[in-house]
């Protein structure tokens, strides 16, 4: 009776580890997404060529939601009109990232970049760096920006 509480007894807590290991894995699965959706959606927002304008404005409404797309779309045009005036070529490169908070539907990440832009009246620009925090929001399976915010 007493080995076959014992066998009982670790046969939970084979369970309980295994069940608790597996949501410490679903967990950073989480965590990575919303890092990785941060990363690119700060490399989309910063990586714009006059050349293909029109597909860099609809690779960032692929990556949006809520509305920070409504916003991002209405405003895209005038955008892409300016971009192609000026013939500007911006390259977005993170440097570094990290995530702020998370819950099981949301995140906050902090991504600083680093972009060179070039125009055609100012061929030799030096690179900026800028910070921002991007919201990102569960959608799904995937997860997609919500909202930016150029932090100081």
């Amino acid at each position: 009776m007493i080995g076959l509480t014992m066998v009982v007894a670790l046969a939970a807590l084979i369970g309980f580890l295994g069940f608790q290991a597996y949501r410490a894995q679903q967990s950073a699965d989480l965590r990575e997404l919303y890092l990785q959706t941060g990363r690119q959606g700060a490399i989309n927002l910063t990586t714009i060529d006059w050349h293909h304008a029109d597909a860099d404005v609809q690779r960032i409404l692929g990556m949006a939601t809520g509305t920070f797309y409504d916003d991002f779309a209405q405003r895209s045009q005038p955008f892409v009109d300016v971009v192609k005036k000026v013939q500007s070529v911006s390259t977005g490169t993170v440097t570094v990232s990290g995530l702020e908070s998370a819950t099981d539907t949301d995140a906050q990440v902090l991504v600083a970049v680093n972009v060179l832009t070039t125009t055609n009246e100012a061929p030799d620009q030096s690179s900026r760096s800028w910070r921002m925090r991007l919201s990102i929001q569960k959608v799904g399976n995937d997860a997609k920006v919500s909202n930016v915010e150029f932090v100081p």
